[in-house]
């Protein structure tokens, strides 16, 4: 997937900087896409080029100018393409995984920390993402949320990116259980 079928999902919620863009990459669509600000810059760019987009400048008073982009009809067209096109199927590349499928007893401390790290940055995010959910329902319930909102798809992502956190602090509270096991009983 490009990063421009990302921006133009983003894009769908309405008018955004390339700052506000950035921001709710980290909050919304990290579950699914990742991007750098750099990498997030360069796609606009890109994407105003190839009429995807169109970009307005607002000036500020004390700040430097804002640029606005917003999704035009044939970024429209662009996304629709992409989503009536065949998803493939994920690839999952885990660094952290490859150090669990090669560690012996004497990595297993260093591969505790690496769980370890993973399971608190999965609690802040899970944590992150549960914010968003409320923001998301304003006060409504989910079932009324769903029937409600003119789109449910950032709902339903970010369902899933919760999911995951989830399933990531279940599997990281179990292996450092079993790492700590075979730790002491080789201490």
């Amino acid at each position: 997937m490009a990063l421009r079928n990302a921006v133009l999902a983003a894009l769908l919620e309405g008018e955004a900087s390339g700052y506000d863009l950035a921001k709710g990459f980290d909050a919304s669509v990290a579950n699914f896409w990742m991007a750098t600000p750099q990498q997030l810059y360069k796609e606009l760019e890109r994407m105003a080029a190839d009429g995807l987009i169109e970009t307005r400048v607002v000036q500020q008073e004390r700040r430097p100018n804002k640029r606005l982009h917003a999704i035009t009809p044939a970024g429209r067209a662009v996304l629709h393409e992409f989503i009536e096109a065949p998803a493939k199927p994920t690839a999952i590349r885990d660094e952290m995984m490859v150090k669990v499928q090669g560690m012996d007893v004497e990595d297993a401390p260093a591969v505790r920390a690496a769980v370890l790290d993973k399971l608190e940055w999965s609690k802040a995010k899970l944590a992150r993402y549960e914010r968003l959910r409320t923001r998301l329902l304003a006060g409504r319930s989910e079932q009324a949320y769903l029937e409600e909102a003119e789109r449910v798809g950032p709902y339903l992502t970010l369902m899933r990116g919760i999911s995951f956190e989830q399933e990531n602090i279940r599997w990281g509270e179990f292996a450092l259980s079993v790492i700590d096991k075979r730790i002491a009983a080789h201490a």
